[in-house]
């Protein structure tokens, strides 16, 4: 083929060769060079959501459709002896939000924040603490909120997308405060908690026993958590149930506590600090159990706000205190008890023998005081008891030695634990020779039996204790443990579990001991010239002790308790048990700073008691009142 005819058949050919643009090149290159990037990094974006982060995301999405909304457990009820209710659960409504279903959280936390009257930073804030959460859990902005509040959210529910409200039951304590110290109260459940018990089923917004009867039988009384599975709109919104699981209440607990008689108790004590214990004499199930000033559970049950947590432990009253079981105070004359039943158990003297009382007692360098300026004169046992005579049992105390005092105080309860199933109880002390040498490296000194042996000293005692004593005087020497739960019952009737007495010991004492107290702590209340003559009852008769604890020492001239300031005043106490004879409760009242024991404590012990005996529903033993003087006190 020639040249001529080459160049003839392929002339466009050549031509478009020679007219390609390199700069067009070189941008198709680039532009090619792009797409394969932008493919390849849209293809690693698809597989990082899909294959790595698939299973996240897709859980992310189904709950912005589907949500799980636990149910609460009802907690089972709490009754008196009698059947009567104390604690019940009601129906409230909590405020919640969830950051995730607003679109600007903030814009709708400020709306709400105008809507609830609340502080617009104080609400945001809780965006900070959401951060700390998985998504999508709920916030709780409020619990327990107010009717009007309700009705406001349930009003502006297009304007606040994220929020809504949660119907839960809340704890109720029919009579506040009455039987705040033993029944206790809940909350929420705190991270310690929650990781003591994560393996039964609590989480975090559970509530929980703090304290008393809530906390030791919270086993018992917790409700089982059902749930639903709901199906929401973008605003978070129910719109209908897929699957529900339902919740199972808590069992029933039924105490031994009389509902009438703590209020009686809980009244008598109002505007004092103290404690009244009342114990059934045969049993030790525990009757009353009062401690003033008390608390309102309620305020822990809706949810208790940090000023109101500071209010109550920084008030000096320390109305959390539960002054039955936590208060150590010295006995004062209620201690005399102890050494007449030692005396006469160790045969140290002749009940008849008498002693003379000039108001003073002097050992060493010291002169040890008689309550009663110029004494009592001639006195024997029976008199030293009924009229509170310091100087007799000071004398009684020397002869029997701070050992012996102590073994006896112990054999009757004091310086342990009683072991209530109650947080927190103190075992009060009872010193001994042996425990001043561990306590101070000294030996115990003659001089410091004769403070010992009227219940002064290092002696102390707890309300409960004294009770518990004066129930094993009167029934025969069996010390029982204190308890107040009777039996715990299903929502529907099946006992799951009873509970009776628990004898801690019994103390053998002659029955002429128990015969020569008991009419001397009868003649205590019941004649002329006895300090607890304040106590007596036109009802039923009682046998009971006065005591006076010095709470300062004083020095000097006889002062009067009302004429110094409150906080050195004496404790006032009184201790019985009624009736006299075959004896059903024993009662001890402590009045913190309430002067003479006969004055201010024994008339509160009279109330409780024959209120006790009106409940019982039987006509009252009419008694002659003794008309032989005015009352002492002591």
């Amino acid at each position: 083929m020639s040249v001529k005819q080459y160049q003839g058949k392929s002339p466009l050919r050549f031509t478009i060769r020679k007219e390609v643009d390199p700069d067009l090149r070189q941008r198709t290159k680039f532009l090619v060079t792009l797409v394969t990037i932008a493919f390849f990094l849209l293809a690693g974006r698809l597989f990082f959501l899909q294959v790595l982060q698939g299973e996240r995301f897709s859980y992310l999405a189904e709950n912005n459709r589907i949500r799980i909304k636990k149910i609460p457990g009802t907690r089972g009820m709490v009754f008196d002896r009698k059947g009567q209710l104390l604690v019940d659960s009601r129906p409230s409504f909590d405020l919640l939000f969830v950051p995730e279903d607003a679109v600007e959280p903030e814009t709708t936390l400020g709306h709400l924040a105008r809507l609830l009257g609340r502080d617009e930073r104080e609400v945001i804030e809780l965006l900070d603490e959401h951060k700390r959460r998985p998504a999508f859990e709920e916030n709780v902005l409020g619990r327990d909120i107010d009717w009007r509040y309700v009705v406001a959210v349930e009003a502006h529910q297009l304007d606040l997308p994220g929020v809504t409200l949660r119907i839960r039951p809340r704890r109720s304590y029919l009579n506040s405060s009455i039987a705040a110290h033993l029944l206790g109260y809940v909350g929420e459940i705190n991270r310690g908690q929650l990781t003591a018990y994560k393996e039964t089923g609590y989480g975090m917004g559970d509530e929980i026993g703090q304290f008393g009867v809530e906390k030791s039988w919270e086993e018992f009384l917790r409700g089982r958590s059902g749930g639903q599975q709901v199906e929401v709109d973008a605003l978070g919104r129910r719109v209908r149930v897929l699957h529900e699981v339902e919740d199972i209440p808590g069992h029933n607990v039924f105490l031994t506590l009389d509902r009438d008689l703590q209020e009686t108790a809980y009244q008598a004590l109002q505007g004092k600090e103290g404690a009244i214990a009342v114990l059934e004499v045969k049993s030790g199930a525990i009757l009353a159990l009062a401690s003033s000033p008390a608390f309102d559970p309620n305020v822990f049950a809706r949810g208790i706000t940090s000023q109101e947590w500071r209010a109550l432990i920084q008030d000096r009253m320390r109305p959390l205190n539960n002054r039955a079981i936590q208060g150590q105070y010295p006995p004062g004359s209620t201690f005399k008890i102890v050494l007449a039943i030692a005396v006469l158990e160790e045969g140290i003297i002749d009940p008849e023998t008498r002693i003379f009382d000039p108001g003073y007692l002097i050992v060493g360098n010291r002169q040890f005081r008689d309550w009663k300026k110029g004494g009592h004169g001639w006195v024997d046992l029976h008199k030293a008891i009924v009229e509170s005579c310091d100087v007799y049992f000071y004398q009684l105390g020397q002869r029997l030695g701070i050992d012996r005092i102590a073994k006896y105080a112990r054999l009757l309860g004091l310086g342990e634990k009683t072991g209530i199933a109650l947080d927190d109880e103190k075992g009060g002390l009872i010193p001994d020779s042996e425990w001043k040498r561990k306590r101070f490296g000294q030996p115990w000194f003659p001089g410091e039996t004769p403070s010992a042996a009227i219940g002064q000293g290092y002696v102390n005692v707890t309300p409960l204790q004294m009770a518990n004593l004066m129930a094993s005087v009167a029934n025969g020497g069996t010390l029982y443990r204190p308890w107040f739960v009777r039996k715990i019952e299903s929502l529907d009737g099946t006992l799951i579990r009873e509970y009776g007495p628990e004898k801690i010991r019994s103390v053998t004492l002659k029955e002429s001991t128990l015969e020569y107290l008991s009419r001397a702590l009868h003649d205590v209340v019941n004649s002329g010239s006895g300090t607890g003559g304040r106590a007596r009852s036109n009802v039923v008769e009682i046998a009971g002790k006065t005591g006076t604890a010095q709470v300062a020492e004083m020095r000097g001239g006889f002062v009067k308790s009302e004429q110094l300031s409150y906080l050195i005043r004496d404790h006032a106490w009184f201790v019985a048990y009624a009736p006299a004879e075959k004896s059903e409760i024993a009662v001890a009242v402590l009045v913190e700073h309430g002067g003479h024991g006969g004055g201010a404590a024994a008339p509160l012990a009279r109330k409780v008691i024959e209120k006790y005996f009106s409940l019982k529903g039987e006509p009252p033993q009419q008694l002659q009142a003794y008309k032989q003087g005015e009352p002492r006190v002591n």
